[in-house]
C-alpha cells in the first residue's frame, strides 16, 4: 500500500494527520501485530516529525503544505515527511543531557530511538527536505487458541 497526505503547518491539524497514519496502517496490520504498542509508537514519531516541521521548517508559515508519504510492504513501514523549509544541519545536533536542563533536541531523540532507520536529507530539486523513518512492525501477535 502506498498513499500520501498533503496537509497545512498548523500544530492543530496533528490529530488528523495522526488518525490518517494509524487508520491506514489499521487495517492491514491491527490483526497481525501488537497494534496498540506499535500505534503508540507510530503515532509518536509522527507527532514529532510533524511538530518539528511545524515549528521549526515552516516557523510562523502555516501555508506551506507539509506532504507526508506512507509505504507499507508486509509489516515494513516506510514514512516520509516532507517540508518546504531552509532545512537542518545534523552536524550541529547534540544529544540533550537531562542534567543540563536542555530544551530542545528531545524529538530527534526519540525518533532515533522508536525507529529502525532515519534519514534526513535535503530534496535534489533544492525545494524542501525529506525525514524518511523505516521501522519493521513485525512483531507477530500471539494467535489464541479457541
Amino acid at each position: 500500500m502506498k498513499t500520501e497526505l498533503h496537509i497545512p503547518s498548523e500544530l492543530r491539524f496533528l490529530s488528523i494527520v495522526e488518525g490518517w497514519l494509524l487508520g491506514c496502517l489499521e487495517m492491514d496490520l491491527a490483526e497481525s501485530v501488537d497494534w496498540p504498542r506499535q500505534s503508540n509508537r507510530l503515532r509518536l514519531v509522527l507527532a514529532e516529525a510533524y511538530s518539528n516541521v511545524v515549528r521549526h521548517a515552516h516557523k510562523d508559515r502555516p501555508e506551506l503544505p507539509v506532504t507526508i508519504r506512507l509505504e507499507l510492504k508486509e509489516t515494513d513501514v516506510a514514512l516520509e515527511v516532507l517540508d518546504c523549509g531552509r532545512g537542518y544541519d545534523l552536524s550541529d545536533y547534540s544529544a540533550p543531557n537531562p542534567e543540563a536542563m536542555q530544551e530542545g533536541g528531545y524529538g530527534w531523540l526519540i525518533i532515533n530511538r522508536l525507529m529502525d532507520k532515519v534519514e534526513y536529507r535535503l530534496l535534489d530539486d533544492g525545494s524542501g527536505n525529506c525525514l524518511k523513518l523505516e521501522a519493521n512492525l513485525g512483531e507477530k501477535k500471539e494467535k489464541v487458541a479457541s
